[in-house]
């Protein structure tokens, strides 16, 4: 469950809350890092279940991070590669 992507398709077709975990992803990773669900909703104001939720349109998008779920213990966690 990864995705590569490059940065020539816009995100236009992400949704404000997508953008907004994308753009927190690109910043906050170094070339590759773990992220809880709460820990980028607690940074942005969302839930863990509407982190885990937009996270799908990020994964299955073409940008410039890779996306992988990485594990359930004590929320689930993602690994983020730039």
């Amino acid at each position: 469950m990864s995705a590569t992507a490059s940065t020539t398709e816009p995100v236009a077709n992400l949704s404000e809350k997508q953008r907004t975990i994308l753009q927190y992803l690109r910043t906050n990773a170094a070339e590759q890092t773990y992220f809880k669900s709460r820990l980028i909703a607690e940074e942005l104001g969302l839930s863990a279940k509407e982190v885990g939720a937009n996270m799908r349109a990020i994964i299955d998008g073409e940008h410039d991070v890779t996306i992988e779920k990485w594990g359930y213990s004590s929320g689930t966690t993602w690994k983020v590669t730039v």
